[in-house]
This record gives C-alpha cells, sequence and structure tokens, in this order.
C-alpha cells in the first residue's frame, strides 16, 4: 500500500505553519512510495540484516528517525537512527516501532512555493512496528490508542477507522490518493488536528519528559462521551477567582498575578482616583448592601474588593454581600474593544457606564464553586471569543461567527438606524465609537456618550453588516411580538429594528447531526416562556431585585436564530435540539441519557448577571448541578466546562491575544470538571470560547468551523499562541 503524503497545515495550533501545504507533486510522491508501503517494510542492506525503509509523510526533511527499542517515543543513544532526506524517506537497521523527531534542525519543504520552511515548533511522530513504513500524524495517533488498549494494533485501527468514517486499509493509506472524497476530507481534517495536539503534547512533555504519556492524553479523547457546557452571564476572572491560589489574578495581592497599568481617562492621562460608580452599587429594590454614588467617589485608581467592608471607604464600613444584585455594567462590542485599549487593560473604567464598579471583584472563596476549582481544573488564561456582550458571544459558542443583517443599509431596511457610528484609522482599523456632542472631556464628570453606539457594524469591504450587540430571534420566543398578520404567533415582527433576520450559517449542531451525534441546548425557563411567548404574552411581572421578566433572556438561546430551527418548516429539529432545563435535562441526567453535546443556560436569576442576578444564587445553582451530575449514569466518562459568555463589564488584567475582528476579548473563569480532570490544577493554557468547539470537533473528528481556523491563523499573525481544545486540563493515565 502506499505511504501517505499528505499536504497537512502543519498547523501544531498555528507555530509551524498555518496555510496548508499542496500534495506532492508526482516525481516526490513516486519517490516516498518507492521506499515505504503501509505495515513493516524489511529490507536487506548490503549486509543481509534485516532493516527498515519508510517515510516520514507530509515533507519533513532533515529529521532524526529511529527505532523505538524502549518504547519511550523518543530517539535515544544507542538506538538504530537515521535522517529523512529530501523526500522526507529513510532507511534503518533492524526492525520495530518507529519515532521521528522533528525539530528546529528539520526542514519542511512545501511543494506549492518550492522552498523549504522552518520548523517552530517540535514535534514526535510515531509508528507501530506493525505499520512502521509510513510515520505520519495519523500513525502517531494510532500508537496513542495502542498504548491505552494494551498494544492491540487491529483494535486500534478499527476504533480510528470508525471515528473517521473511512475504512481500515485507508487508515494509513496516502489520502491524497484516495477516490472518495469524504474520506479523503476526513483524513486530511484529522492530520490536521493531530498535528496540533502533537505539537502541544511535546511542549508538555519538554526535554526529558514522558513524551508517551502526553501524548496518550492528547489521543484518548474516546474515554469521554458526554460533553456538558454549563454557560454562566458576564463575569471575569478576577472577577470571581482573583485570590485563587497559584493564578494569574489580583495585582499587587495575588503573588502569582502579572502587572497591571493603572487606569488612564480618556486622552490617556492617568487618573487622580476612579470615577464614580454611576448610579450607585446595588440594583434597585434592595435594602441590603446600598451604596450611593456620591459615597463612591474618589476610590483609589486599583482593584478594590466589593464585598469588603473597606472597599466603599466612604459608607464608613457598609458590606455588599455576594447576595446583593449589584447594578449593570455596559458590556457591547466596540466598549469592549476600547476598554482592552489594544492589550493594556487600562480603560475599563473610563469606558464604562458604572464607572468604578468596573474594577472590584469578590472574595470568590465564599463560593461553592471555588472549592469545586479547587479539587479540579481551573483554566486561569480563557478568553471570551468575542468583543462585548451575551448576543454575539453565544454566537460565537455555537458557530464562531458573527451574525449577517443582509442589506442593513437599503431605504426599505428596518435597522437602517441601527448601524454604529465609529472612527476608524487611515487604514480603516476601528479606533473608537464616535463620541456625541455632549460626552464629558473626563470620565471624573461624567459617563461617557457616543453618537451612535447600537447593533450593527458599519459596512465592511466585502459589503457586510454583521450583529454585533443585541437583537432578537425572528423565531419566537422573541421580545419582539409577532406582527398582527401572524396568525400561527410563532414569529417576531421582521419589521422591528431589532429583529435579525434567520441565520444560516454552519453551527457546531450542525457538524454533529452530520456525524449522526446526539445534541441538544437545554435552557432554564425555556418551556414556559415558549407557551408564553406564542400566547398570551403576559408575562410574569419582574419583582425587584429579580430578574427582567420573563426570567429567560431571549438571546441566550442562539440556535433559535438559525434558520434550520424554524418552527414552521422545522418543528423536529426545534423538539429534537431546543430542550427545557427542568422538564428535559434534569430527566435525561438522572435517565442516563444525556446527548453525546449539551449545552446547559441557566435561567435569569441563576446566571450570575449583575443588574438582575446575585454571584451567590448562581454559584449555589451550578455547584449544585455539578453535584447532580457527578451521580450520573454517564459521571464516569463526562467532561462539564462551566464557564461564562462574557465578563459582564468588569476589569481584568491579563493581556488579550491580538486576533482577528471578533476577538477574543476579555479573560473569563472556566472550570473543567470530570473524572479525567487534572486534579487541583491551574491550566495556563491558552484558551477562548472557542476551545470548547475545539474539543467537540476533536473528539468526534467534525470538520472545524471555518471561524476557529481564522481565529488561530490571526492570533500566529499577530505573535500570539493559538488557541487550546481543553486536553491541557485532561490526564487520562490510569483510567479507562
Amino acid at each position: 500500500m502506499m505511504p501517505s503524503t499528505t499536504r497537512s497545515s502543519a498547523t501544531a495550533r498555528g507555530l509551524l505553519l498555518v496555510r496548508r501545504f499542496s500534495p506532492w507533486p508526482v516525481a516526490i510522491a513516486a519517490a516516498a512510495m518507492a521506499v515505504a508501503c503501509v505495515g513493516p517494510a524489511p529490507v536487506s542492506d548490503n549486509s543481509g540484516a534485516a532493516s527498515t525503509s519508510g517515510v516520514v509523510t507530509g515533507g519533513y526533511r532533515n529529521a532524526k528517525v529511529c527505532i523505538d527499542a524502549n518504547d519511550n517515543g523518543r530517539c535515544d543513544s544507542g538506538e538504530a537512527s537515521a535522517t529523512t532526506d529530501a523526500n522526507g524517506a529513510f532507511r534503518l537497521g533492524g526492525q520495530g516501532a518507529v519515532v521521528a523527531e522533528i525539530g528546529p534542525s528539520s526542514r519542511r519543504f512545501d511543494p506549492a512555493t518550492n522552498t523549504e520552511v522552518a520548523v517552530v515548533q517540535p514535534l514526535v511522530f510515531r509508528a507501530p512496528a506493525a505499520a512502521n513504513g509510513v510515520v505520519s500524524a495519523v500513525s502517531t495517533e494510532l500508537v496513542a490508542l495502542m498504548d491505552a488498549n494494551g498494544g492491540n494494533f487491529a483494535q486500534a485501527r478499527s476504533a480510528l477507522a470508525a471515528r473517521l468514517g473511512v475504512s481500515e486499509s485507508q487508515v494509513l493509506a496516502d489520502h491524497n490518493k484516495i477516490g472518495d472524497a469524504k474520506a479523503r476530507t476526513a483524513l486530511q481534517t484529522e492530520i490536521d488536528q493531530s498535528l496540533a495536539r502533537i505539537a502541544e503534547a511535546v511542549a508538555e512533555a519538554g526535554t526529558g519528559g514522558d513524551v508517551v504519556a502526553a501524548l496518550r492524553n492528547r489521543f484518548a479523547l474516546d474515554q469521554i462521551t458526554t460533553v456538558v457546557v454549563i454557560y454562566a452571564e458576564n463575569r471575569g476572572f478576577d472577577n470571581l477567582y482573583g485570590l485563587f491560589p497559584g493564578a494569574n489574578g489580583i495585582p499587587g495581592v495575588n503573588p502569582a498575578a502579572s502587572t497591571a497599568e493603572p487606569q488612564k481617562d480618556f486622552d490617556g492621562a492617568t487618573l487622580p482616583v476612579l470615577p464614580p460608580v454611576w448610579g450607585g452599587v446595588a440594583a434597585g429594590g434592595q435594602t441590603d448592601g446600598v451604596v450611593t454614588q456620591a459615597q463612591t467617589v474618589g476610590l483609589p485608581n486599583r482593584m478594590f474588593r466589593i464585598d469588603d467592608r473597606a472597599g466603599f471607604p466612604g459608607t464608613g464600613g457598609v458590606q455588599v454581600p455576594q447576595t446583593v444584585i449589584t447594578r449593570d455594567l455596559v458590556h457591547r462590542f466596540y466598549n469592549n474593544q476600547m476598554q482592552i485599549n489594544g492589550g493594556r487593560n487600562d480603560k475599563f473604567a473610563a469606558y464604562s457606564d458604572a464607572g468604578a464598579l468596573s474594577m472590584g471583584y469578590y472574595d470568590g472563596q465564599k463560593m461553592a464553586l471555588w472549592q469545586v476549582a479547587k479539587a479540579y481544573t481551573l483554566a486561569d488564561n480563557f478568553f471570551m471569543g468575542a468583543f462585548g456582550g451575551s448576543f454575539l458571544n453565544h454566537q460565537y459558542l455555537v458557530c464562531a461567527c458573527a451574525p449577517l443583517y443582509p442589506n442593513a443599509d437599503a431605504v426599505t431596511s428596518p435597522a437602517k438606524g441601527s448601524i454604529s457610528a465609529i472612527d476608524v484609522d487611515a487604514n480603516g482599523n476601528f479606533l473608537r465609537l464616535t463620541p456625541a456632542s455632549t460626552s464629558p472631556t473626563s470620565v471624573l464628570n461624567g459617563a461617557p456618550v457616543y453618537l451612535n453606539d447600537n447593533t450593527l457594524t458599519p459596512k465592511d469591504a466585502a459589503g457586510n453588516f454583521y450583529a454585533v450587540n443585541t437583537m432578537q430571534p425572528a423565531y419566537q420566543p422573541s421580545n419582539n411580538a409577532p406582527a398582527a398578520s401572524d396568525g400561527s404567533k410563532l414569529f417576531a415582527d421582521p419589521t422591528k429594528a431589532t429583529t435579525l433576520p434567520p441565520q444560516t450559517q454552519t453551527t457546531i449542531g450542525d457538524l454533529l447531526t452530520a456525524k449522526g451525534l446526539s445534541w441538544a441546548w437545554y435552557g432554564g425557563a425555556w418551556k414556559d416562556t415558549t407557551a408564553t411567548a406564542t400566547g398570551d404574552r403576559k408575562f410574569p411581572a419582574a419583582v425587584p431585585p429579580a430578574a427582567q421578566a420573563p426570567n429567560f433572556q431571549f438571546h441566550h438561546q442562539p440556535f433559535n436564530y438559525y434558520a434550520a430551527f424554524d418552527p414552521a418548516a422545522h418543528p423536529d429539529a426545534r423538539a429534537a435540539h431546543l430542550k427545557d432545563f427542568d422538564a428535559d435535562f434534569l430527566k435525561d441526567m438522572a435517565a442516563g441519557t444525556l446527548p453525546a453535546v449539551s449545552f446547559y443556560k441557566p435561567q435569569g436569576n441563576l446566571n450570575q448577571h449583575a443588574g438582575y442576578a446575585s454571584v451567590s444564587d448562581g454559584d449555589a445553582h451550578i455547584a449544585d448541578l455539578l453535584a447532580k451530575l457527578q451521580k450520573s449514569p454517564q459521571w464516569k466518562h463526562m467532561l462539564v466546562v462551566v464557564t461564562y459568555d462574557e465578563n459582564g463589564g468588569f476589569y481584568d488584567h491579563a493581556t488579550v491575544p491580538r486576533a482577528d475582528r471578533w476577538g477574543p476579548g476579555t479573560r473569563i473563569p472556566a472550570l473543567i470538571v470530570s473524572p479525567f480532570a487534572k486534579k487541583g490544577f491551574v491550566d495556563k493554557t491558552p484558551y477562548d470560547t472557542g476551545s470548547t468547539l475545539r474539543f467537540i470537533t476533536h473528539r468526534w473528528s467534525l470538520t472545524p468551523l471555518q471561524g476557529l481556523n481564522e481565529r488561530d491563523a490571526a492570533l500566529v499573525k499577530n505573535g500570539f499562541r493559538p488557541m487550546g481544545d481543553l486536553t491541557g486540563a485532561l490526564d487520562f493515565k490510569g483510567q479507562s
């Protein structure tokens, strides 16, 4: 059988090379085929002794190859070794499993440009003795599966073929020579993703470390059969976990923290003090923890504890405990970018409508989830996928994209007045929201005012408008009632400026469905809200300080924006995937019938959103749910990710990596809870909201969403590491 002469992207999370390589030219492929075949390749050297010939696929030149006599995934002194030639071919004395070390001395040939490219981050490829003629990313995964199953080659090859949806003979074939387009694409996708994981594993193992265990961890994902994503609301990492031991937390307070710049005014001058908390600290309707605007004048220019009696000196010792619902803070697309200010994070107080409150944090060790984080893994380098608020980050969670609004500037468009006014530089890059003439010259005199901070972006070079701040779904439940002519009451009035036209981008749900995998989005209060929205629309009245009525936020169900879930055209798909927490999730969890992938959005008063929910209520709810999940029949093979949609306008000091036009935005908390999660571990791997999608994609060998590839390419272009897939938080050693 012919060797795999792949055109793998060699992304290694983008640090090797981002773009894909073209297939090898015929002459090079022929040379490779002449020296390798799938399976052992015993030949005789001039002395008549058995030897192994093969190829390291992907155009790797000058890679060190050896017989892995001690099975440690490295080329050690005394092991038969060789160096790959210009075609990636090698010849070794002896027989056995093969290792290829691809490092700084190696080069990768790109036939599309006829040039060699340096290898920036080391790789280690492995191949089993039963198929040592081809050494590749896929063979490395095969060996990792064998490490986990006791060395059974046939079983590992069968399992890998089944997961990829290809035949066993195609697993180690030259995928460019396979006529079946579906199989060819599946193998290419796996190669791309495997390269990324291999690079991460080698980096984790370091010099002299256990690279075999690290590789096994990256390729043992089949042991997880159920993924649950719990998506809470509006908290930055520093805001809740800034005091967590070993985490990059509150500057000047947490010993593990990095440094931070003081807050600046609109003109860039350092503020002598923080601006007041405009409107006071607590949301209306409460008697506990009331701190007025006047009592917050003159706070020092630094972070402060909200729940400390010394946090607001002007009150004489009033405490704002975690049971108090604080006022909301602006958290919108352009505002977030202005607060981040190119990575300096020094204009949060200036570009907030809540002034000093943006700089507040809590003593998180009072939370039940703090104890969960101590027992499992806390990621302290996890960023919100998109700039701004809940609407766009919910969309990013399911599609790694921003919603489109076609022809928003047309005379007949109801949204023509919803196009934001922004200032740009000479190259068209965003600078700031255009200030209104009434905006103060200093934040100490008042919160900023803008000409038009609205829902849509201006038209881009391709003629597109994107929805970046909260808009309403075209289907009920929606904050926009049905049109008078809609007898079905299933749709939102399309003439309203905030009704977003149905979306058709590819989502993670589409990819899971196409692979035959089960999934659902469970929403708190979904069932009751849907019934009311399509009925009399008499939603329960809000009783301050309870959540807004209804106790459900319409933009918190991202799939309700998609044409695939049109209630008239696709009622079956809607019923199968858009579900309720109380009626469906709790029942499915208890019965052990949760789908392969579950998203759960708590209802308003339980999601920790400032303005209508307290920290403590959401903390108790999520911790209780985690305890229930740990008792469920599916727990032994479950991964739970507890994270937040965005920062809610709260300051975080961690430098935000620069990537594409959508994000990432400010750092947020994330807990990885699983029997396979590292215990008591603070994960420093760079992640964002899309990392959850990366994990799902890698676990079930799905085609990556375009936005994920674009994000990683943009990160690398700007000098940052691409985002991880959460496997750095997992440890499969000793698990079965």
